[in-house]
């Protein structure tokens, strides 16, 4: 097991209160601490991954390098550490199970009556402790999905109570995230529900050690002291969270309130040094005094759920802060585009960003809005999804191939540009069977995607079954439009440029998956200066 510390993130009261924000936050303080830290996702939920799931159930289903499709919080530690996550980073009752069940099936249970407890326990409790194993991290923090009392969640409490004590005294602690709600009629916050939620924590045998609580409003020292009293916890370890402008500020709130020393001190560690927060927080300061704004159109088919597009979001963040320029996202459903009052709906757009997804829903407006911003010369970014609407518009209005589309979206296409993947035609499965993971791409050196990373070799991370049929490639490529980036072993077309548009690039990849507070995504730094460019020009 090593020296590895184990810290335990609970929630209570409300879920969406932001247990995955606050883990890496401590992580983020604990890292500019010297400590090295990683942070992992245990979703209660049957499914083995989130890669089936609708986006509207579950929001944006993340991707790690090496394939694994995850839940959503992954794109926040990723975002708040800049570093890489894995497949042990997520995990979901419906693996556990899946694993479980197929230990049995070989016989490794040597006849026994297989059980939630040991068995399941158990299989829980080494999943937890994998990232621990190796010696590669100081600190494992675990984030536990769902809320306290869920029926769903009761092995995970049960796993953290067996290992709290298998772990021994000061190498674990439990952080209760819960909520104070505020009564306006009687203009007061009140503590019951955090009471309750504490007291059914206790009786699955966990204590909380520390207590972040989500409020509207300042808590005074007599709300701190009797949470304390009733919830069996140290004054000081009773934290505010108080609401933020934006998520990226809450690792200095925790400083000020705290969390990082108490939780060092609980755990008996010496901290390395004061937290080396500077760039983190000149982020901040570009983040917060933009220059100039922008308004960037993203065309989507889900857009009535903000997660449904997370990192996209989070993205325009990085790029926005380094251009010193805010970036304002208007989100355009692309089932309501109307060819016919396209001038009216794009108004005031500096930029057009064609989201990923899947199916044929919204389809055609997704390919009106790539016309419009290309016939209009407004910077485009297409994302897989989008950079093959790109090429289905170009087949379209360009090749005029009438009918031209993906099999995707119509079997019986007469020209089909975007093609289901060779490796893709007999499979039936659909969970964790896409092209998934990290992929390398040569990029093409007289190109907008090259000028954006400033080499040659990239590698991004992808999520497809469709791709460029390299049959219209010559035809493609000789009507004007630029293949600027291939895969070197698959020869698989990754982007497409039009040269003699401002800025319109398609990438088959997803470049927000790779996008960090630390290093801003380069095609999103490019496309937001390319907007603020085309702006300035209007």
């Amino acid at each position: 097991m090593g020296n590895t510390k184990y810290i335990f993130v609970t929630g209570g009261v409300s879920s969406s209160l932001g247990k995955g924000i606050i883990a890496a936050s401590l992580a983020k303080l604990l890292q500019a601490r010297g400590f090295r830290v990683t942070i992992q996702k245990l979703d209660p939920y049957i499914n083995v991954d989130p890669g089936t799931l609708n986006p509207y159930e579950h929001g944006e289903c993340y991707v790690t390098d090496d394939g694994a499709e995850t839940d959503l919080d992954l794109g926040h530690y990723e975002r708040f550490l800049n570093v890489p996550t894995s497949q042990a980073n997520n995990v979901t009752t419906g693996r556990i199970y899946q694993s479980v069940i197929e230990k049995e099936r070989k016989g490794e249970f040597l006849g026994k009556t297989v059980q939630v407890i040991p068995h399941i326990t158990n299989e829980i409790k080494d999943r937890i402790q994998i990232l621990g194993k190796n010696g590669d991290y100081d600190i494992v923090i675990t984030e536990i999905g769902g809320t306290v009392g869920d029926i769903e969640s009761l092995p995970y409490i049960e796993s953290v109570r067996q290992l709290k004590w298998e772990l021994g005294e000061h190498n674990s602690l439990v952080i209760h995230l819960t909520l104070i709600p505020y009564l306006a009629a009687a203009g007061e916050l009140k503590t019951k529900p955090t009471q309750h939620s504490v007291k059914t924590l206790m009786e699955s045998g966990l204590q909380a050690d520390i207590l972040v609580c989500r409020t509207e409003h300042e808590l005074s020292d007599d709300l701190k002291s009797k949470l304390a009293l009733f919830c069996n916890v140290e004054k000081e370890a009773v934290v505010q969270s108080i609401d933020a402008s934006t998520i990226y500020d809450v690792p200095n709130m925790m400083f000020d309130e705290g969390l990082d020393q108490v939780a060092l001190k609980k755990l008996r560690l010496e901290s390395k040094k004061e937290p080396q927060m500077e760039p983190w927080n000149e982020f901040l300061q570009r983040h917060k005094n933009p220059k100039g704004e922008v308004c960037i159109g993203l065309i989507g088919k889900y857009v009535e759920l903000q997660d449904s597009y997370k990192s996209i979001l989070e993205s325009f963040i990085h790029g926005g802060a380094a251009n010193e320029i805010k970036v304002r996202v208007r989100s355009i459903h692309s089932e309501h585009i109307d060819v016919d009052h396209m001038d009216k709906q794009m108004e005031g757009l500096d930029g057009l960003l064609v989201a990923p997804g899947f199916g044929e829903r919204g389809i055609e407006g997704k390919i009106d809005a790539v016309r419009y911003a290309r016939e209009k010369g407004i910077p485009f970014l297409g994302i897989c999804l989008g950079m093959q609407m790109a090429v289905i518009e170009y087949a379209r209005n360009i090749l005029n191939l009438e009918g031209a589309n993906s099999t995707e979206m119509d079997e019986n296409t007469p020209h089909p540009v975007i093609d289901l993947m060779e490796d893709q035609k007999h499979v039936t499965h659909k969970g964790g069977t896409m092209r998934l993971g990290s992929w390398k791409c040569d990029l093409i050196e007289d190109s907008k995607s090259f000028e954006a990373y400033g080499k040659k070799h990239i590698s991004e991370r992808h999520r497809h079954r469709y791709e460029f049929n390299d049959k219209y490639r010559e035809d493609l490529v000789n009507a004007g439009l630029k293949v600027t980036g291939v895969n070197p072993d698959t020869g698989l077309v990754e982007v497409v440029e039009l040269p003699d548009h401002p800025w319109f690039v398609g990438v088959q990849f997803h470049p927000e998956y790779k996008s960090t507070v630390a290093n801003p995504h380069p095609l999103f730094v490019a496309f937001v200066a390319a907007a603020y460019e085309f702006a300035q020009k209007k």
